[in-house]
């Protein structure tokens, strides 16, 4: 598919939770931005977050959803809506048509057929190329370095990207993204996320602070009382408009894996989960992983990034990691802890504080097979390997 399709799910049966989800992000370019369970909620997501269709289970009473999904078809005519349900019955099926409902689909659900209408929504997009990439840094215990990669990864991504590039902190009571970048924040991610509508860009713009390497940054609330407000529902709006008006959005966080974090999992085009060589890291890596495949989630976007490699790890290496948790290696930052140290403690990115060092190239090496994964080395080498060496490589 050519562009990522942003859905909203309606779905009041966690049985079917699973199914649906793992279907529709087994699709390339789906992008789930909100997930409701009760049909009330609706039309507000859907005044919300960026969306371009709706899918909705009518299952198990749809004559007690199909009025308020209607409704919405009807205040959204540009918004194709898609209905699922286990009922094939001619009537159901007509009624749901004569709604305006654009797609009918029985369950299980026929991928082939869902892609399908889901490619042509694409197609007719108008405003797709404006979409941002979302790179979500997920730390597997406190202090494994996600702050740390956040920031140097969202400053070296602003020196390849031809628009903006926004850092976002979502630990939203002990975040410290603006400290690594030594920035006092006027405005934060709470000020944000007050209002039930989508934000006008110009109130977006003047939330975030630039850092003087073009970084533009959302911090995390100024007080624990503001960070208690903060739902995950206005949390994705503001990220979901934040794509809107950025070449990348790197999120730090969420540092507690619920609904909200699935959300924002489920928006991003990479996740990057951080590990030490240690057993707590290792072992929170496994529990995330088993929660995203509890959760329907397509794990080829997620990838792993060993942290402080090179020192002594007490008989864990990167070999025994990978294989614990079923991912490849996607890269490895060495240690060199004076160095980060003393970025971390006057405020400056490695760019600016430590150009050569070690752990600055490896980043930046991170940063360029993100913004460009034909281009680097090693996706050439593999395009060289053949069906065989791909199909061993990847065993």
């Amino acid at each position: 598919m050519a562009q990522n399709v942003r859905f909203i799910l309606l779905n009041t049966q966690e049985q079917f939770t699973l199914e649906l989800r793992s279907t529709l992000l087994g699709i390339e370019g789906v992008k789930i931005v909100a997930e409701v369970d009760d049909p009330s909620l609706l039309a507000p997501a859907v005044g919300q977050f960026p969306v371009d269709a709706v899918l909705v289970n009518l299952d198990p009473n749809p004559d007690s959803i199909l009025p308020i999904v209607a409704d919405v078809a009807s205040s959204n005519r540009n918004l194709p809506v898609f209905a699922v349900s286990e009922s094939t019955d001619g009537p159901l099926i007509l009624k749901v048509m004569r709604m305006g409902i654009r797609e009918f689909f029985p369950r299980p659900l026929e991928v082939a057929a869902l892609s399908e209408a889901i490619g042509r929504v694409s197609v007719s997009r108008v405003d797709s190329e404006n979409a941002g990439k979302l790179i979500t840094v997920i730390g597997t215990s406190g202090g494994v370095g996600a702050t740390m990669i956040t920031v140097n990864l969202a400053v070296e991504l602003t020196t390849l990207a031809s628009g903006s590039v926004t850092a976002v902190d979502l630990d939203y009571r002990f975040g410290q993204v603006a400290t690594l970048l030594d920035i006092t924040p006027t405005y934060t991610l709470a000020d944000l996320c007050g209002s039930a509508e989508q934000l006008d860009p110009s109130i977006i713009k003047r939330a975030l602070m630039e850092h003087s390497t073009g970084l533009t940054v959302l911090s995390r609330p100024a007080s624990l009382a503001e960070a208690d407000i903060i739902t995950g529902a206005s949390c994705m709006g503001v990220v979901s408009n934040l794509l809107q008006m950025s070449d990348y959005v790197v999120v730090d966080g969420p540092t507690r894996f619920d609904m909200g974090a699935t959300s924002v999992c489920s928006l991003s085009d990479v996740n990057l989960l951080i590990v030490q060589l240690l057993v707590p890291c290792v072992r929170n890596a496994t529990r995330i992983l088993d929660s995203m495949r509890e959760r329907g989630f397509n794990l080829d976007s997620t990838k792993l990034i060993c942290n402080r490699t090179g020192r002594d790890a007490g008989h864990l290496s990167t070999e025994n990691v990978a294989e614990t948790l079923g991912l490849e290696v996607f890269a490895s930052i060495p240690d060199d802890w004076p160095v980060v140290s003393a970025a971390i403690n006057i405020g400056e990115p490695l760019l600016m504080s430590s150009p050569k060092s070690k752990v600055r190239v490896a980043l930046q090496d991170i940063a360029q097979r993100l913004h460009n994964p034909d281009g680097h080395p090693d996706a050439q080498v593999a395009g060289k390997k053949g069906l065989l060496g791909r199909m061993f490589a990847n065993s």
